[in-house]
């Protein structure tokens, strides 16, 4: 069967399916949940059925309390009901989360999880606010893809259906949500096949109705609040199970495979790093690179966090495990992270009862990496690796910052890569609201849709988004493009600059690998642009032997559109050694004429499109 493959970020590959298998959804946009609900309120608009031939209704509520009560509502009628949301919005659907939870409803929350603002906001995402709501009673599901996050939005759905336990499934906010990637869709026969409508009806006989009264939202004394408390215990020790059910079935069903905890490495590897969320891809595709060079390493993905399944994790541990690392995208101050916390205490158990694959304890530690999206790159995960080796380990550690208080950060070489030379990697710098970041995004689409390679796309913004620098990071290759971390300096094969000012105030060719491109958006035309750059540009430029191309695109759009079919294209000057290359006595008017290099037979090419 051919499966169609479309290039999406995960927001609208989750919003695609909850939609369909949804009644009611309420909603509220807080970043960078914003465009799952916007997604969801367009397919009602355009009166798209869901799976069972009727149009949700989408309803936007006066904030993510209100959101979540009316998702509450909804599920006491015995509408199927979801939301989307992230960060301090999470946070506002605490008190519904807990009677929801205390009710066995059956529902899924879709969060692309974020920050939560303490010292300061942060609009970027890491698992503060999910963490935050481990104790309401729902289970908790990670995606750390787009593809995972299509595929685990409907696992979760046909899970709680059947455990009764309402889900949150989570994936990290921006590095995930507004990843734009190549992933195989879903087909209506595919949610038809993992959605029991058995289970459906039970769910709608469990609704309120003076058909059939029940007694809920009751307030109980001493003498029995703590017996009734106990009675969910059964649901959430079955859990685990069905949804590991689920997930064979959706293997049977789609050909993809997931576990509550999947292990990739040696079946030997003596040192294992537990991780999930985007990070996880990061830290696996490392471990593959260096088990290729000889070393026991492996990683532990966590999609099942809640509930925490002790008896699953150690049957994805390798038996000859002696050190492991947990790493965590959260910090809790005055104790130790959570994620930790529950491997220690699993593994102590299994130890003290003999159950465990391994006859010593090994030795754990703790790291936190990625707070509000800060990067973590496979340098990173080798020097987590390298620590579980080395002479005096750090057993609690960061990486990515310079910790300089207490000295815990690891250090590592920024120079380390595991680029694929097939994938192509391209940069873009624009002014927000330009259309650079649109433009990308089109291309990257195109790429990814209209030819055989793999394609993402991934874009930075400054939080004050419109007037302020947007970064755009494309690759693209026939290889899957498994790289949820930034394009590095000295990597990049394009680089492509939309303002020329930018070039006073950013480093933007320090991403340029030796021999790529660089391409200038400028006003000045092909023999006087090299006088006007900064002397730092040019001996980039010089140095790594760059191919420079000009266009004045500013003209382009100017010109009307008949004259469009026309318009000669950006391309390299005829002579490798144009005018406006050439040594020359410097003009009057020229910036930093003192300081600029004479060109040689390493200056490279310039061209622009003409202006008349």
């Amino acid at each position: 069967m051919t499966r169609q493959m479309i290039t999406i970020d995960a927001n609208e590959a989750v919003a695609k399916v909850a939609y369909r298998l949804s009644e009611v959804i309420a909603i509220y946009p807080i970043t960078p949940s914003s465009s799952m609900g916007e997604f969801a309120d367009a397919y009602m608009a355009a009166n798209l059925p869901n799976l069972w031939g009727t149009v949700p209704l989408v309803v936007e509520m006066q904030s993510e309390g209100g959101a979540a009560g009316a998702v509450h509502g909804a599920l006491q009628s015995g509408s199927l009901s979801t939301t989307f949301t992230a960060s301090q919005g999470l946070l506002l659907m605490i008190p519904n989360m807990y009677k929801i939870a205390g009710e066995l409803t059956s529902t899924v929350f879709h969060v692309s999880a974020r920050t939560l603002a303490t010292h300061a906001l942060s609009i970027y995402g890491d698992h503060s606010d999910v963490m935050a709501c481990r104790q309401t009673g729902f289970a908790q599901l990670a995606s750390r893809s787009a593809q995972e996050a299509q595929d685990i939005a409907l696992i979760a759905t046909a899970a709680t259906l059947e455990s009764r336990v309402p889900f949150l499934h989570f994936f990290d906010g921006f590095r995930t949500s507004a990843e734009v990637n190549k992933i195989i869709l879903l087909d209506e026969n595919e949610l038809r096949a993992m959605i029991d409508d058995k289970l459906v009806a039970a769910h709608r006989a469990r609704a309120l109705s003076p058909d059939h009264p029940v007694l809920r939202g009751s307030a109980q004394n001493p003498d029995v609040f703590f017996q009734a408390r106990e009675t969910c215990t059964p649901f959430y020790n079955a859990c685990p199970a069905i949804v590991q059910k689920a997930m064979d079935k959706f293997a049977q069903v789609t050909g993809r495979q997931y576990h509550l905890f999947d292990y990739v490495g040696p079946a030997d590897a003596e040192y294992v790093v537990i991780i999930m969320g985007s990070g996880a891809e990061t830290t696996e595709e490392t471990a593959l690179f260096l088990a290729e060079k000889g070393e026991k390493i492996g990683v532990i993905t966590v999609h099942l966090y809640r509930p925490f399944s002790a008896e699953h994790l150690l049957k994805a541990l390798p038996a000859a495990t002696k050190v492991i690392t947990v790493m965590d995208r959260t910090k809790e101050p005055g104790g130790n992270d959570p994620l930790y916390l529950d491997v220690v205490t699993a593994l102590n158990e299994a130890v003290a009862d003999g159950t465990a694959p391994f006859k010593s304890m090994p030795r754990i530690y703790s790291g936190r990496y990625g707070l509000a999206s800060k990067e973590y790159t496979p340098a990173m995960a080798k020097a987590v690796f390298d620590n579980m080796t080395a002479a005096n380990p750090r057993k609690h550690f960061v990486v990515g910052i310079d910790e300089d208080l207490l000295h815990t950060s690891l250090d590592y070489d920024t120079s380390f890569t595991i680029a694929h030379p097939s994938t192509v990697r391209c940069v873009f710098f624009g002014l927000g609201a330009d259309g650079t970041v649109g433009a990308n995004k089109n291309s990257i689409k195109i790429i990814g849709e209209e030819t055989p390679n793999y394609a993402q796309g991934y874009f930075v913004y400054d939080s004050k988004k419109s007037g302020t620098i947007t970064t755009s990071h494309l690759r693209f290759g026939p290889r899957p493009i498994r790289a949820p971390y930034l394009i590095g300096e000295n990597s990049a094969n394009f680089v492509g600059c939309h303002q020329f000012t930018f070039l006073e105030r950013y480093d933007m060719t320090k991403y340029a690998a030796t021999g790529g491109v660089f391409l200038l958006n400028s006003i000045y035309p092909v023999d006087q642009v090299w006088d006007h750059l900064p002397v730092e540009v040019q001996k980039d430029l010089i140095k790594k032997k760059l191919r420079f191309y000009v266009i004045d695109a500013y003209e382009v759009a100017r010109r009307p559109a008949w004259v469009g079919a026309s318009t000669p294209s950006c391309r390299p000057a005829s002579s490798p050694f144009p005018a406006c290359c050439r040594a020359k006595k410097p003009s009057p008017k020229s910036r930093n004429t003192s300081r600029r290099p004479t060109a040689s037979a390493a200056t490279p090419s310039c061209s622009r499109t003409s202006t008349r």
